[in-house]
């Protein structure tokens, strides 16, 4: 089974993990990926070692002809039998190269929520035109019907996203030596970018941080992820915050990082404060990793730790709420273990790599089964 997947860029995100983490263990399942990214990024090695076959091309305009042009070329030459996108542009210009083509089949990724009008007047228009659109949660697909307005009544199917365990094996690099912590330091962590539009929350967390560190001395809080052109005014509110609360120093951000594995075995408690979401990879392999979790209520993440069975879930933006859950759970040892063993088992059977491609190649097979409509 002949596969392209399309991303528009290679930056370090959760689809890009996602993607990688595809590729990696695609032909255990029969699936032969060829990636093709529309631009550079910090990952490009990465997948270049992925074991899938990587080409790097370049998008020159929002709708780029000619660059759909160079896809069509690639998906005759390879033989390919099925075209995937992760966004919206990334199916628009799926669509218009594998028009006429009768033997290829279209898929569409929904990672996340639809920031903009001109992304959802794109989805509008591709959602009926393919052959299989996948949303990663419940609440991601009830999310696009009742806010974006979107049709997903047909041709729609829930795949979780999945992490590879063996990519979360941490490396032996200690995090907390390089932040100066003592083995008894206790340490709260949130992975997740800065984005301009409304979708972290990393402002609630710091808020909530000094009625944790006054109960907590030996508490420390670190938040990785890179900051994305226009939220820097995210960041600086968050450093402003804890420099006028005095807490500063108990508080590091380290920025964007290839080493999340060796960030996660450092963690006691992962915090995961969010407006908006699909289903972070974040939270995947947080629970994969055997780290406790706190997240906040929205409907994808309440769904992603069983409305509490496997993860604290906290009243979203409310950082007194989620003060009390981190204090309490930094404190009860024996709980952040059986929360952690009930992830790790929870997460292993749905949220992994290998459930997320045994899912993914039963729906690539349901579609090539299919006769196309004319």
């Amino acid at each position: 089974m002949k596969v392209l997947h399309l991303l528009d860029s290679v930056g370090r995100g959760g689809a890009e993990a996602q993607a990688l983490d595809v590729c990696r263990n695609a032909n255990r399942f029969g699936i032969d990926i060829t990636l093709v990214s529309a631009g550079g990024g910090v990952m490009e090695n990465d997948f270049r070692g992925s074991g899938a076959e990587y080409i790097a091309l370049k998008r020159k305009l929002p709708v780029d002809v000619y660059f759909a042009s160079q896809l069509r070329r690639i998906i005759k030459e390879r033989q390919i039998g099925i075209v995937h996108g992760y966004q919206a542009v990334d199916g628009l210009h799926l669509y218009l190269a594998t028009r006429g083509l009768k033997d290829v089949r279209r898929v569409l990724s929904f990672q996340g929520f639809i920031a903009d009008r001109k992304n959802r007047i794109a989805s509008k228009f591709l959602i009926p035109r393919m052959d299989a659109n996948i949303v990663v949660s419940q609440g991601m697909q009830k999310w696009l019907a009742d806010v974006d307005k979107l049709d997903t009544t047909r041709n729609f199917h829930v795949i979780y996203n999945g992490a590879d365990p063996e990519r979360l094996r941490p490396t032996g690099s200690s995090v907390r030596k390089e932040l100066g912590l003592s083995d008894h330091s206790l340490l709260i962590g949130m992975v997740g970018n800065f984005y301009r539009d409304p979708r972290k929350d990393q402002l609630t967390v710091c808020r909530a941080l000094p009625d944790v560190f006054a109960t907590l001395g030996n508490a420390h809080c670190l938040f990785a992820g890179r900051i994305e052109q226009g939220a820097e005014d995210k960041m600086a509110d968050c450093v402003n915050f804890c420099t006028e609360a005095g807490i500063a120093d108990r508080v590091h951000f380290i920025g964007g990082r290839s080493d999340v594995p060796d960030i996660l075995a450092a963690l006691d408690v992962f915090v995961f404060s969010s407006l908006q979401e699909g289903f972070p990879v974040a939270v995947s392999e947080a629970m994969l990793a055997g780290v406790p979790l706190i997240v906040s209520d929205i409907e994808p993440l309440r769904e992603a730790v069983g409305d509490g069975e496997f993860g604290d879930v906290f009243e979203t933006g409310n950082a007194i709420d989620l003060g009390e859950k981190m204090i309490g759970m930094l404190r009860d040892d024996a709980r952040r273990r059986t929360l952690s063993d009930r992830a790790r088992s929870y997460a292993a059977e749905h949220f992994s790599i290998d459930a997320h491609l045994r899912e993914l190649k039963m729906l690539y097979e349901s579609i090539v089964l299919e006769e196309k409509p004319v």
